[in-house]
């Protein structure tokens, strides 16, 4: 019984010792990722770029518009490769398709909180006051298709008594 007792109570040193390291690593990980953010932004900075910033639920996104062909870049990444769903892509790409402007800008984003669906949202919504800036008669077009308003739905708080916002416990008889 007491080697049972002494075996259990090192078990718990050793979790807490792997989830320091884990915790290590990603906030290494997020540092190295920030420094890159930052030396994308200042090197976007130097090129006279648009700048607007984007919002959507819980994201936000800076957005700089570079004179170029189409590239965009998310985070230091590829739009492609940070996101992976078509639908997110389509989402990011409606400001150039209501413009016709397909081609003609290269964008650089840094987007940070929510999920992923936000921050498409605010990608979009920054790439669409970014343009609005760079060319002023593109105002009308962005307003009509409504990609110029914030999308201020956020997630409703919990409530006291309840499981989730809305979500009461379940009913029993008995």
């Amino acid at each position: 019984m007491t080697e049972a007792k002494k075996t259990t109570a090192k078990k718990p040193a050793a979790k807490k010792a792997t989830a320091a390291k884990t915790a290590t690593k990603t906030t290494t990980t997020k540092a190295a990722a920030a420094k890159t953010i930052k030396a994308v932004a200042a090197d976007v900075k130097l090129n006279n770029a648009t700048y607007a910033t984007g919002k959507r639920k819980d994201s936000v996104a800076r957005v700089y518009l570079l004179p170029g062909k189409g590239n965009i870049t998310v985070n230091g990444v590829a739009m492609a490769t940070y996101f992976r769903r078509p639908v997110l892509q389509m989402i990011i790409a409606q400001p150039f398709g209501v413009t016709k402007r397909d081609g003609e800008y290269d964008i650089v984003a840094m987007v940070a909180g929510g999920g992923l669906s936000g921050q498409a949202g605010a990608v979009k919504h920054g790439i669409s006051k970014a343009l609005e800036k760079r060319e002023p008669e593109l105002r009308a077009a962005l307003k009509a298709a409504g990609f110029l308003t914030r999308d201020s739905r956020v997630v409703e708080r919990k409530h006291y008594g309840v499981r989730k916002a809305r979500r009461s416990t379940q009913f029993s008889k008995r």
